[in-house]
């Protein structure tokens, strides 16, 4: 549930751009940075949890990131640039527990040769809140309260979700847990990362989702919204329920592309499919003609397709030792994240640029798709130089000393 409400609540800014851009009085570059500053933290907070969790468990870590999500909703309510960039810097940092931690009880709960399954019926709650946090947060904001009450509603909710998570979540033992001084030394919290980060292939599953990620963070998730109503001429109503059929696909394709790589047996050949599959569906929705396709039909199978970037979540904890499980996780999510932190600013400037003289256009953002789809090409072709960790794959090759 913390998952879910965090995800709808990284989401929910899409659908009250021209609130946002009126109370704070900036433009929308500037306001899509603002709304990037979440990314920042996230990375880091994913970074970090990840240790915490191995090192102390989850029943402390995950509530206090329960309660800075809440915190930073409340400032992002104020209206106020400042406090609402504190705010999203905060809701950031409070969200980066969320997938750590779930999946970090996920894994301890569910058996190995399904841990692609858990991972991505995980994922499956928070990209249903991201869903929900467009289709249905966009009429309340417009129909039964304002936006700013939104925000501390959410703010409050947390809070009651904080104490409850204190109360259930269980007492799990850490892998790592050691009980001698040296246990807790500088260099013993630091052993996890050095154990993820000396491996090349924690690398390349994390650059792999991170490009996989993006078309969804960015351009679904943030410039959607805009993309079908300037771009496209669709209406209001309408352009929110077609935004929301992207992160839906994912409820649906999350799962069910993690079943497929266990029932198979093979990682690869789900996630290079899935690569390819979200190249043919985004680039129907953004450069075929209005009215050729059904309008929900595109994005909905885009975000079925994409569930793949679930994939390497699954791999990097297979190809890294049990006891950095925590920290495996954290390390993917804080590459995945920074790495949308990083283009967010960067797409918001190109769309600007392209944008001086006739405004955004269609044709402005079917330009800018490009940098989408060269990052998924680049996925895919990286994707063959993973490591195959399915139960089916290829025997390794014994290594004989001399």
């Amino acid at each position: 549930m913390f998952y879910f409400i965090q995800y709808g609540m990284r989401s929910a800014p899409g659908v009250m751009l021209p609130e946002l851009s009126e109370a704070l009085g900036v433009s929308d570059s500037t306001l899509s940075s603002i709304i990037g500053l979440y990314f920042y933290t996230y990375a880091l907070a994913a970074l970090i949890s990840g240790s915490l969790l191995d090192r102390i468990g989850p029943r402390l870590i995950i509530p206090a990131g329960i309660l800075l999500l809440a915190l930073g909703a409340v400032l992002f309510g104020f209206g106020v640039t400042a406090s609402a960039s504190v705010g999203r810097l905060l809701q950031g940092a409070g969200s980066g527990v969320a997938f750590t931690g779930a999946v970090y009880l996920a894994t301890r709960g569910f058996p190995k040769q399904w841990l692609a399954t858990a991972v991505g019926v995980t994922q499956c709650f928070g990209m249903l809140g991201g869903s929900l946090g467009q289709a249905a947060v966009g009429p309340l904001v417009h129909s039964v309260f304002g936006w700013q009450q939104f925000w501390f509603f959410a703010g409050g909710l947390l809070v009651l979700m904080s104490m409850a998570m204190l109360a259930v979540t269980p007492r799990v033992q850490s892998v790592t847990a050691d009980s001698s001084a040296s246990g807790h030394s500088w260099g013993s919290l630091l052993r996890p990362y050095k154990v993820v980060l000396t491996n090349p292939q924690s690398y390349l599953c994390g650059i792999v989702a991170g490009l996989l990620f993006m078309p969804t963070n960015i351009a679904n998730m943030i410039w959607g919204l805009p993309f079908l109503q300037t771009g496209l001429g669709v209406p209001y109503e309408q352009a929110v329920a077609r935004v929301s059929m992207v992160p839906l696909g994912w409820v649906i394709g999350c799962p069910l592309m993690g079943y497929l790589a266990d029932y198979f047996g093979r990682r690869k050949p789900v996630l290079i499919a899935g690569g390819l599959s979200m190249l043919v569906c985004g680039g129907a929705i953004v450069y075929l003609p209005a009215g050729v396709a059904p309008p929900y039909m595109l994005g909905l199978l885009f975000g079925i397709a994409s569930g793949v970037a679930m994939i390497p979540y699954s791999i990097i904890k297979e190809v890294n030792p049990d006891e950095v499980k925590g920290t495996a996780t954290g390390t993917i999510n804080f590459i995945v994240f920074a790495s949308s932190a990083l283009a967010t600013p960067v797409i918001g400037s190109v769309i600007t640029r392209l944008a001086v003289d006739g405004g955004i256009t269609l044709e402005v953002f079917q330009r800018v798709d490009l940098i989408y789809v060269v990052g998924v090409i680049v996925a895919v072709v990286l994707a063959f130089f993973i490591r195959e960790t399915g139960s089916r794959q290829a025997p390794e090759v014994p290594v004989v000393s001399r």
